[in-house]
């Protein structure tokens, strides 16, 4: 089972996305735990106060490193003597692929710390954090909605997860598409609005219908992202 620990400012965020379709479902069958952790409870004075201003100025609040290191802290005593893995979702982290969400799936126990305001102290960072990671280059209001993004991201790879595991498997950037875009997909009715579907889906002839759609996946990687075609095997 993957154990994820989220400390965040914001618990209350997570009720919905975590309760329901897949994820909600993976939590039910024990695939996944997911325990929140409201980071003012590791604030030691009376306005659980977690955030200050920026020593040589400047806009926005930073986030204090005490309450974080000891959240992290009391993570790792629940979860063993190694500890997760410990996640701080930034703007300026690498930039999340399909290739790294496999990589953290894999993990036993992974901890996901929620940056806000201007930032975090950097020596939390460097003290604690093993990886930064962005959803994206452009900047939210915390870090809230890409943990959400990578829980999602992590709980859909896990055996039992999607029920059909070859879902995954065939998903855009994943291995069984060699990291392509996957190709444009049909249902009925056979035709709408003058649109009909593509008649080798309808052959029953299962090598043209794979041939097909890996030429259209490959067709839609150059139109799309054409920068994935550099490390294609072709």
């Amino acid at each position: 089972m993957l154990q994820i620990d989220i400390i965040t400012l914001f618990p209350e965020m997570f009720a919905g996305p975590f309760s329901a379709s897949i994820v909600g479902r993976a939590v039910e069958a024990r695939l996944v735990e997911i325990e929140l952790h409201q980071l003012r409870d590791f604030a030691h004075d009376r306005h659980r106060t977690v955030d200050d201003t920026q020593f040589g100025g400047g806009p926005g609040m930073v986030l204090k490193a005490e309450p974080l290191l000891e959240a992290v802290a009391h993570v790792r005593s629940l979860r063993g003597v190694n500890g997760p893995n410990v996640v701080l979702l930034s703007p300026q982290g690498r930039t999340l692929t399909h290739r790294k969400v496999a990589e953290m799936s894999g993990h036993e126990s992974v901890t996901l710390v929620c940056g806000h305001y201007e930032g975090v102290d950097q020596r939390f960072i460097d003290i604690a954090v093993d990886e930064e990671i962005s959803i994206g280059d452009y900047v939210l209001t915390g870090g809230e909605l890409p943990a959400m993004v990578l829980v999602d991201a992590m709980t859909r790879l896990l055996p039992g997860a999607l029920g059909d595991e070859q879902s995954a498997e065939l998903d855009s950037f994943s291995p069984g598409l060699d990291g392509l875009l996957q190709g444009p997909v049909y249902t009925r009715p056979k035709e709408i609005a003058g649109r009909a579907v593509p008649d080798v889906l309808l052959s029953g002839d299962h090598a043209r219908v794979e041939k097909w759609r890996r030429e259209q996946a490959v067709k839609r990687t150059r139109e799309r992202r054409p920068e994935l075609l550099e490390d294609w095997p072709g």
